[in-house]
Order: structure tokens, then sequence, then C-alpha cells
């Protein structure tokens, strides 16, 4: 797993493992990253589904919970395709414009 820092971001992604490992390792590592926005880069994996996503729902509420934003990236599946209770979005761009759109938003009181 490979994290890479940028300010009050974190970017995490994995290279050529199953999606089940990536999974376990993120939530192993996430001690170290808790205090961070998270984007989760995952354009390592080729097949994705909705049903993949859904298994980063419970990480991304907690982690949302604590006032921090938690962003998957894929283009295999669409923010249509999930519960609105997680984000995703196509670009790492993208990732970043939401992050920073809800930093706005907390520090409107919204």
């Amino acid at each position: 797993m490979i994290f890479d820092k940028e300010g009050t971001t974190t970017i995490v992604f994995q290279e050529h493992i199953a999606l089940n490992e990536f999974l376990k390792n993120l939530n192993d590592g996430y001690s170290k990253i808790e205090n961070d926005h998270i984007i989760v880069n995952l354009f390592s994996f080729s097949k994705l589904t909705a049903n993949h996503i859904l298994e980063f729902l419970t990480l991304s509420s907690a982690h949302r919970e604590s006032g921090k934003s938690f962003v998957l990236v894929t283009d295999k599946v669409s923010y249509d395709e999930v519960p609105e209770e997680i984000l995703v979005v196509p670009t790492l761009q993208e990732a970043r414009d939401v992050i920073e759109m809800e930093e706005i938003e907390r520090d409107l009181g919204l």
C-alpha cells in the first residue's frame, strides 16, 4: 500500500493486489492517516462494481463522521450507482476539488 501525502490529504493506492487485501491493508494502516482527508485511488483495479465500492462504506462513513473527507476515485463505477453516503469521482482532480468544497462547507458550518 502506498501513501502519498499532499498537505492535509493522503492519496492511497496499490498496484497488483486483490481488492479485499487492499481493503484489509487500508484498515490496518488507517491509524497512520486517520487525521487526513483521504483519497483512495482505485485505478489499478480493472474490474470494479458498485458492490466492490460498497465495501468501503463503513470506513468512509466513520472517517466522514470525524469531520474529514473520504473520496474514492475510479472511472469504472459512477456516483449514480452507489448510495450518496459514499463519494465516488472519476479523476484525482475531482477528488481534490470535492475535498476543497467540503472544507469550505465545514468552515462555514454547513
